[in-house]
């Protein structure tokens, strides 16, 4: 739920600090922990399936939104979307099973996802 919260207000920086125009052109500033961010979604979207958190594609419309508020276009998509499929297939080449190690990745994930979104938060709000 917090990852959730910080993720629509990192959504809404994103937008508010882009200038009108060059926002799909020029990289952000962010775009590393918007990168880090969408491969930490595609680990949670493979890892909470096996684990049975009966989810199904929360983690993927999570990267979905946040690729659809930043509006990337050319390799600024290519790199968010290539991040999130190398979060999934990275832990779905370890992982068969649910076991306390992926449950361990899982809420590690987690507080790393909030983290990054509480910082660039603080960081690019006006």
């Amino acid at each position: 739920m917090l990852l959730r919260l910080m993720i629509l207000i990192l959504l809404g920086l994103a937008r508010a600090n882009a200038p009108a125009g060059a926002q799909a052109q020029a990289p952000a500033p962010f775009d590393a922990n918007l990168q880090r961010l969408a491969e930490i979604l595609g680990a949670l979207h493979y890892l909470r399936g096996i684990c049975g958190a009966n989810e199904g594609q929360k983690w993927r419309n999570e990267v979905q939104a946040l690729i659809d508020a930043e509006a990337p276009t050319g390799d600024r998509r290519a790199r968010m979307i290539a991040s999130f499929n190398r979060g999934y297939r990275g832990y779905q080449q370890s992982y068969r099973t649910c076991t306390p190690a992926a449950d361990l990745v899982i809420r590690r994930f987690l507080e790393e996802g909030s983290k990054i979104a509480r910082e660039v938060t603080a960081r690019y709000a006006n």
